[in-house]
């Protein structure tokens, strides 16, 4: 029988993980390309996943274990997509700011954006400015995504954007930051491109950067 990519996608959505890495299997046998699985199965199931986030039909846990069946299928099609010189949509480098060390909302949006067809280059927590902009060099990113959970990081914000502009980079990357205490005043304030208050909208946002920025 023919691999159904509606049940793939409601694996996805419901966190089936053995489920969404045997029809990603199954898939693959019957001759579909890695590209296609991703579009028809895996994206449109983390699109439902962000939308029921974001309407509050589901939560953290939820998210997360859609997350982790998504990763897992990923995991499968990466090596493929590579070997096809298949690109991702855009290079994004996250990072939690300089002297924060909390990582959950920054790790849910990275493994949103990796559902959602993007290469994520996550540097981890207490990110310095010039690692950030090293980072970006490095890939050749066209996205940054910045969280701070303490109002007291917050300003690293600033610091980093500061850095981007020093090192003439600006004006190629979009920047999106976000995190319990940050607003879109906060982020108008510091000349980021985009605030995201949850990681559905980090998504939404890093899709409308792309068009500016690529």
């Amino acid at each position: 029988m023919a691999v159904d990519f509606q049940e793939l996608a409601e694996a996805i959505i419901g966190g089936k993980r053995d489920r969404a890495e045997a029809l990603t299997q199954q898939a693959l046998a019957e001759g579909f390309g890695p590209k296609e699985i991703l579009d028809r199965g895996l994206i449109p199931g983390m699109d439902v996943v962000g939308e029921k986030f974001r309407t509050m039909q589901f939560f953290v846990p939820e998210v997360l274990i859609a997350a982790r069946a998504m990763k897992a299928c990923m995991a499968i099609l990466r090596p493929l997509l590579t070997a096809r010189s298949i690109p991702p949509i855009a290079t994004v480098v996250m990072g939690t700011v300089r002297a924060d060390q909390h990582d959950i909302g920054k790790n849910l949006v990275c493994m949103m954006l990796e559902g959602a067809g993007f290469d994520i280059v996550d540097l981890g927590v207490q990110v310095h400015p010039d690692k950030f902009v090293a980072a970006v060099q490095k890939h050749d990113a066209k996205l940054v995504g910045m969280s701070a959970l303490l109002t007291t990081t917050m300003p690293y914000m600033k610091d980093t954007i500061d850095a981007f502009i020093a090192a003439g980079l600006r004006d190629r990357i979009g920047i999106m930051v976000g995190g319990a205490p940050v607003t879109q005043e906060f982020a108008d304030e510091i000349g980021a491109d985009a605030y995201a208050p949850d990681a559905a909208t980090a998504v939404e946002k890093a899709k409308e950067l792309v068009k500016r920025f690529l």
